[in-house]
Formats: structure tokens, C-alpha cells, sequence
């Protein structure tokens, strides 16, 4: 387009245009400016992917996944950039995404999308590597896109009031709870058997719907001293290295929702099926890596929860549980029910963790505050309590991408259709496209 500018100011300085029957340069077709815009978004891309390898640099774990040009990982180590470098290279790929003409194609837009908000909560988290501390809430939708709506505590107290009655006797709910639950704990000889077996299921109920990439696999470790229960680290290639920490006694519901969470339908597919149809198949290399604080993590946390519901609708948890899982664990099927029955009214008090989160690392309570807190509205042990503190004070807003991310991708994949059939290929998109929160809500 500065060429055709470029000709007609000329044409306007002389008596008449015949004079410059042919522009010493060609206007660009269509299709030309179409590739144009297409090769300067592709190099935008690029520069995202070796940006984010910087900043991951200056902050251990920020890069959750990477598996693009092992070039590019090694200049981010031997070629660092300081943090103001950083922050106006940040400012600079915004500019340019936003100066990019728009697009007839509607995958394209979504990646231009998709990138934007991406490097907007690298904006958030640069600010917060330098120190900066944000509201809860704040933090929460500059790094992941959407904001929370907190419930008060005291909205809670019905729950606890329902399972009382699951639960009855003398002394505070939760060690109640904790005291029933010890009998669901799966012997450590036994976890290997049981995990294997549960995740084997689970890849079987995803592979009836999904086409999975030839030759992908995980490693299963178990291991100690982390916040967190359990991790997919993406190895790219389709293989993934899924992580259990043994620190605590593992029940037996564990198996399952680890199977799904960080296996099939969750983790593992998700970064599968993003390498194979957009890394690979169309070459967008911004997909060969994931930032942990961005929007990404609320579908992949959100789709990941939502998946153990997609994969064992109704009672085909329970009866398989029952019927597989209890045996092999040594524990008694004749009372899984009643352990079931506890875990799905447990579920109604998932907002609590959120809020819980939100006033301790906004300063309102105390650790040990957060901690009493964590036992009486998540039912757990002191231990179990103390690590979910751990994990807000590593992680912070991180957590709203469990039990929101869950709701709205629920909500937007059963809006697609009752028929399971249906919720599997909203699934299967959902994972395959460059689909950002606010996209979810706004679909439904």
C-alpha cells in the first residue's frame, strides 16, 4: 500500500496522470498483502515463542512446556535479556499484533486473539517478577483472562450442614471426614497397580472419540516434596512425564481423577493435539510453548477437571471404581458408595478454596488462618490443609483455573449438545483451537 500512496503523489505533482501510464512498482494483489500479513503474524510467533523463553529465564517455572527449536531454548539460556529489555520488547510484539490488517479467516483472527492475550499476561506476570503485587482478582485477569466472583464463606455452611448427615458423630466435620476418608487410602505397593490400571481406562474411554497421534505415551513417576498432587510435564513428541507426589496418604479417587486430569482427556491430550493440529500441522509455532501464566492454563485446568466428568458420566465412576479399582487396591467395594457419596457433596464446596486463597494473599487472614480455614471448608486434614497453603503461596491467583475453568468449560461443552457424542467433538475442538476464556462464555 506505500507504493500506490507513494505513485499518486507523484501523479498529483504533474499536469496529468498520463504522463505515469505504469507505477514504477506494481500495487500488490490481494493475495499478495494476504501472505504479507500472514509471514509478519508467523514472525510474530516466533518472536512470542523466544520471548517467552526469556522471561522463563528470569523465573523458574514460568515455562511449563516447550518443544519447539532447541536453538531458540539455547539463546534464551547463553543470550539472557534484563527485565526492561523484556518489558518493551513486550510492548513492541502488542503493537505489532495490533497494527496486523484484519483477516476474512476466522482461525486466523482466533490466533491473532489467542497471541494478544497471551503477551498481555506476560505483561502482568513481568510486572509481578519485578515485584509488584496486584489484588487477588486483579492478578487473576491479567494472568488468565477472566475475573472471579468470590462467595463469601457463610454461603458455604449449607454444604457442611448436608454432609453432617453423611458423616455423623462427635467432634469438628473435618476430622470426621479425614478420619472416614483414612480408610479409602490406597496401600503405597499398591499405587503403581492402581494408577496404571485407572489411567489405562481412561485413555480407552478417550480413544473411542478421539483419533490419538501414533506412538504418544507417558512416563509415570512418583514422587515427594512438591505443593502440588500431581503434574504433566509435556515433553513434546507426544510423550508427557506425569508426576504424583506421595508426600500424603493417596485415596482412591485420586486414580481416577489423576488418569483424566493430567492423562486423557486432560493434559496430555490437550498438549498433543495442540502440537499435531496447529505446531505441526500449521507450522504455528507460538503452540510449541506454554507459559503457565497466561489464559491458556484456565482451558487447560478447565478442560482437564471437566474431562473425569466427560469420560465417567453418571455412576460409571463409581460402579468402575467399585467393580476395578477397589480390588486392586484391597479395599472393600461394598463401601464405595458411601465414599462416592461423600466426594460428590464435597464438590459443592470447590468455590470455598477460591475465596480462601483470595484473603489470605490479599492479606485479610493469617497462614495459619488460611490453614484452619482450608480444613473446615475443604473437609481435609491439617496436612492436607498446610499444602493447599503451600500451593497458594507458590502458585497465588493460580487456582481460580480448577474450579471456574471447570464451570465454564462444563457450561460451554454440554451447550454443544446432550448426546456424549457431541460433548466429545466440543471437546476435541476445544483442545484443538486457539480458544481463550472470555471466547467460552461469550460462545454460550
Amino acid at each position: 500500500m506505500r507504493n500506490i500512496g507513494l505513485a499518486l503523489a507523484v501523479c498529483l505533482t504533474l499536469s496529468g496522470c498520463a504522463a505515469v501510464a505504469k507505477p514504477v512498482v506494481p500495487p500488490a494483489a490481494p493475495e499478495s498483502a494476504d501472505r504479507e500479513a500472514a509471514d509478519e503474524l508467523g514472525a510474530i510467533a516466533d518472536d512470542y515463542v523466544k520471548l517467552t523463553l526469556a522471561i522463563g529465564e528470569q523465573e523458574a517455572g514460568y515455562v511449563d512446556a516447550y518443544y519447539g527449536p532447541a536453538v531458540w531454548a539455547e539463546a534464551a539460556k547463553t543470550d539472557p535479556r534484563d527485565m526492561r529489555e523484556l518489558g518493551n520488547a513486550l510492548v513492541l510484539l502488542i503493537e505489532r499484533i495490533d497494527g496486523l490488517p484484519k483477516s476474512d479467516d476466522p482461525l486466523v483472527e482466533a490466533r491473532k486473539r489467542f497471541l494478544s492475550a497471551q503477551l498481555e499476561a506476560a505483561v502482568t506476570r513481568h510486572a509481578m517478577i519485578q515485584g509488584e503485587v496486584f489484588p487477588f482478582v486483579r492478578e487473576a485477569q491479567g494472568l488468565f483472562g477472566v475475573t472471579p466472583e468470590l462467595k463469601p464463606l457463610e454461603e458455604f455452611d449449607p454444604v457442611l450442614e448436608e454432609i453432617e448427615n453423611l458423616v455423623p458423630g462427635d467432634g469438628p466435620l473435618s476430622a470426621r471426614v479425614a478420619a472416614f476418608e483414612n480408610g479409602y487410602i490406597i496401600p503405597k505397593d499398591r499405587l503403581k497397580l492402581v494408577f496404571d490400571t485407572a489411567i489405562a481406562e481412561c485413555k480407552a474411554r478417550t480413544a473411542q472419540y478421539f483419533d490419538l497421534p501414533e506412538g504418544e505415551n507417558f512416563k509415570l513417576e512418583f514422587v515427594t516434596g512438591k505443593s502440588w498432587s500431581g503434574y504433566n510435564y509435556y515433553q513434546g513428541h507426544y510423550q508427557s512425564l506425569i508426576q504424583v507426589n506421595t508426600d500424603l496418604p493417596i485415596f482412591i479417587g485420586r486414580a481416577v481423577d489423576l488418569g483424566c486430569h493430567e492423562g486423557y482427556p486432560g493434559h496430555h491430550v490437550y498438549n498433543m493435539l495442540l502440537e499435531r493440529n496447529l505446531t505441526k500441522g500449521r507450522g504455528w509455532q507460538e503452540f510449541s510453548v506454554y507459559p503457565l501464566y497466561s489464559p491458556q492454563s484456565l482451558i487447560a485446568e478447565g478442560s482437564a477437571n471437566y474431562g473425569i466428568e466427560l469420560a465417567f458420566g453418571g455412576d460409571e465412576r463409581l460402579e468402575y471404581e467399585r467393580d476395578v479399582l477397589y480390588p486392586l487396591a484391597g479395599l472393600d467395594p461394598d463401601t464405595a458408595a458411601a465414599y462416592w457419596a461423600l466426594q460428590i457433596a464435597k464438590q459443592a464446596l470447590n468455590g470455598a478454596r477460591m475465596t480462601i486463597a483470595q484473603r489470605y494473599l490479599d492479606g485479610d487472614i493469617t497462614r495459619d488462618e488460611a490453614i484452619a480455614l482450608n480444613q473446615k471448608y475443604q473437609l481435609v486434614s491439617a496436612e492436607r490443609a498446610a499444602q493447599m497453603t503451600d500451593f497458594n503461596e507458590q502458585y497465588r491467583s493460580y487456582v481460580i483455573n480448577y474450579g471456574l475453568g471447570m464451570e465454564m468449560v462444563r457450561d460451554w461443552t454440554e451447550a454443544q449438545g446432550d448426546a456424549p457424542v457431541w460433548r466429545w467433538k466440543a471437546m476435541e475442538r476445544l483442545l484443538s483451537e486457539p480458544v481463550l476464556p472470555g471466547e467460552l462464555v461469550a460462545a454460550e
